[in-house]
């Protein structure tokens, strides 16, 4: 497993724990922001389809576990957000923190609607109204902002405890010194 993909299942447990047990932003703004869309926009990003896999399973399961949401409905919709944005991640100048900050908002809202239309389509009756756009809004902005700061944080801990490449010298061992008068 590489070092990587480690802190990406380390920070998938940390990020639902603080969802669950800190609820001061729930306080303030009447909604709890989710920080798992964006952490699927820097898991497609920088991960192949298995760091992928890794955070929407893991971290759908733990979300969906300790919330009110059927076992298994933010799976989907967070697998799509990370594949979507893993398939396009050639198109994505993925070092520029306002497109980091674009994708990260297109998956809070795109993962927050479709665990929206599963729950509606389940024949769960969630509350709908005015409210409703307030809350979409705050999961998009609360991605959309945290997105970048992923990059930051994970490149914080790639640079603090994982091993750096040895920089290779101008020395080749297959080179022939001709020495001579």
């Amino acid at each position: 497993m590489k070092t990587d993909t480690l802190f990406l299942a380390v920070m998938v447990f940390l990020v639902v724990y603080w969802e669950v047990a800190f609820d001061g932003v729930r306080r303030l703004l009447g909604v709890q922001v989710d920080l798992l869309p964006s952490l699927m926009v820097y898991a497609g990003l920088t991960q192949g389809i298995g760091g992928v896999t890794l955070v929407a399973v893991a971290g759908g399961l733990l979300l969906d576990a300790v919330s009110a949401n059927p076992l298994a409905v933010s799976v989907g919709p967070l697998f799509l957000a990370g594949l979507v944005v893993h398939l396009a991640r050639e198109l994505v100048v993925r070092d520029q923190p306002f497109a980091q900050a674009v994708m990260g908002a297109a998956a809070g809202f795109g993962s927050s609607l479709l665990v929206l239309l599963l729950l509606l389509t389940l024949g769960e009756t969630p509350i709908l109204g005015w409210g409703t756009l307030w809350q979409m809004a705050v999961l998009t902005i609360g991605s959309a902002v945290s997105a970048p700061l992923w990059f930051v944080c994970f490149g914080w801990l790639n640079r603090t405890f994982a091993y750096r490449r040895a920089p290779e010298t101008t020395f080749r061992s297959d080179r022939e010194i001709r020495r001579g008068r």
